[in-house]
Parts: structure tokens; sequence; C-alpha cells
């Protein structure tokens, strides 16, 4: 060779892709074709037997071709030549076995409790029927019992109307009896209707007959826990005037008549406007009593009577 630039001098200046860089295009690279070298000028191809070359003062393994493939020989002991032949761990005592642990087969492995999985679908199951089973059972009693009451017992409708009756009681709780008007002893002509609305009696029925001397109700209580000094209260109606009675309690009558005023001056003849109620104080005794709201002489009885009720 002779001097000059003949390429790249050493292994590390051997870059196949000089051409690519500014430095690399100023020495000459090209891209390379056919066979020969990286792509720079004058570049002298260095072929050489394997095994041959050396770095440093030491000598490269020496390599052998195997089915198309480079493979470096395996250095041998100190003094010793290369094995001619790897050996496997399994073919030297005591070493690894050359049997493989078998794979469990699929499906016998830990996996999904199916079947306590499939115990607890049929346990809610089996309880919704019985639940649905249980209902049906039931609806079916009700039935049974209530068509049988329709035809062993008689409607409240069908039952014949209590009779009125002229006595009432405290009741369990203490609470002070009250009556409808309707429900009173009738005499002397008095009577019952319905043709003014507004009483509060059941029905709107009211007493009327009660404008003529000897006309009364009584009422007839029981229960009376303590004897003392009682409110009465009387729920009347006038037609636009002033009316009175006299009251008497088991038989004894008041000194003061039983005032059934005009309250607010309704106007006359309008007995719908007419309801008004009244009170009296009355003494009463433990146990039972009568009070009596009668139309004697001197009195003017031009009115109506709805309920009665007593107050402490």
């Amino acid at each position: 060779m002779t001097p000059g630039d003949n390429g790249a001098s050493t292994p590390e200046d051997d870059d196949p892709f000089g051409y690519l860089y500014a430095d690399g295009q100023a020495r000459g690279a090209q891209p390379p074709s056919g066979g020969g070298g990286y792509g720079y000028p004058h570049q002298v191809s260095r072929v050489r037997s394997v095994g041959e070359r050396t770095y440093g003062g030491q000598q490269q393994a020496p390599q052998q071709q195997y089915g198309g493939q480079t493979i470096p020989q395996q250095p041998g002991g100190y003094g010793q030549p290369p094995n001619a032949a790897y050996q496997a761990p399994e073919t030297f005592p005591g070493g690894a076995p050359t049997t493989r642990t078998p794979m469990p087969p699929a499906g016998r492995g830990r996996g999904p409790n199916t079947k306590g999985l499939l115990i607890g679908a049929v346990a809610v199951v089996a309880a919704v029927v019985i639940g649905i089973s249980v209902a049906m059972m039931n609806g079916n009693g009700d039935d049974n019992k209530a068509s049988g009451d329709a035809s062993t017992t008689p409607s409240q409708s069908a039952s014949a109307s209590p009779s009125p009756s002229s006595t009432s009681s405290v009741s369990a709780t203490g609470d002070l009896p009250k009556i409808d008007a309707k429900a009173l002893r009738l005499e002397g002509g008095t009577t019952t209707a319905s043709e003014f609305k507004g009483a509060k009696a059941d029905g709107g029925i009211y007493v009327t007959g009660f404008n003529q001397v000897g006309a009364k109700v009584t009422w007839t209580v029981s229960g009376i826990q303590k004897s003392g000094t009682y409110r009465l209260y009387v729920r009347y109606g006038v037609p636009g005037a002033d009316a009175n009675a006299t009251l008497v309690v088991n038989g004894e009558a008041n000194s003061q008549p039983l005032n059934m005023k005009n309250f607010g001056n309704t106007p006359a003849g309008d007995w719908e406007k007419g309801w008004k109620t009244t009170w009296a104080n009355v003494s009463l005794s433990q146990g039972s009593n009568t009070i009596a709201v009668a139309c004697n002489d001197g009195n003017q009885c031009n009115a109506v009577l709805d309920q009665l009720y007593l107050t402490k």
C-alpha cells in the first residue's frame, strides 16, 4: 500500500454509516455497493481466518461453523484440550433430575366452589317457592273465611236499627256522657224531625213539638263517680226569638229557668241560622241521675232541641 488515506485504520473507525455524516462525506465516504468495504475510498478489506485476528496481543478463541452459524469453541481447563461436547447437568451423579413434574389435569385443581354455589341457588329457589305457597294458602284461607262470614252472618245494613235509649253512662276513660236529643225519652207531645238543616245529632234529627205546656224530654245518666256540681250544655234552635225552659234534676226543678236566648240576633223565622248553645250548673249525686228539660207554665218554649252533654 502507498502512503495516503486508505480509509479506516482501526476497527473502531469502521463506521458503515460514515457517508451519513459531514466528516465522513468530507473523507469521501459513499453508500456501500456490491460486496466490498464500508464505503470509504481505497478501503482495504481485511480477510482473516477465524481465530487469527488479535487485539492487545491476545488471540481470539478459534470458532467453528455449525449449520451456517459461527459458534466459539469452549476452552478446556488449564493444559486440557477444549471440551468436545457439552454435557448436561443431569448426566453427572447427583445432577438435576431428567424427568419433568406432570401438570395437574385441567378441571381438577382448586377452582370455584361450584357445588356450594349450586346448593345455595337451590336453597334460594326453595325458599321462594315455600313463601309463595304460604302466601297462596293464607289468601285462600282469608277468602274462605270471608265467604263463610258472608253466608252465615247477616250484614250490618240488614240488622234492625237499635231502639232509642234515654240512658247514658260515663265512659271507661272517665269522659262524661253526651246524647242526641232524639235518643231522649219524649213526653207531652214532643217528637223528632229533620226539616231544618244544621242539627249536629246523627242524621240531622232534632226534637220538635216542645212549644207547649207539658212537653218534656228526660235523660238518665249513670256512672257518676263523685257527687258534685257539673255543667249541663244544651244545644237548641230558635226562630230568631228568645226562649226558655224549666230544668229538673232528680225530680227537683231549678229556681232559675234554662235560658235559650237568640244569641247573635239571628233573623226572625230563620231556623237554620238559629242554632245556639246554652248551659246551666246542675248538682248530681254519685251513681245514677235524671235530667229533664220541660216546658211548664210561664216558660216560652218555641224552640227545638239537638244535643245534651255534661262537663265537670
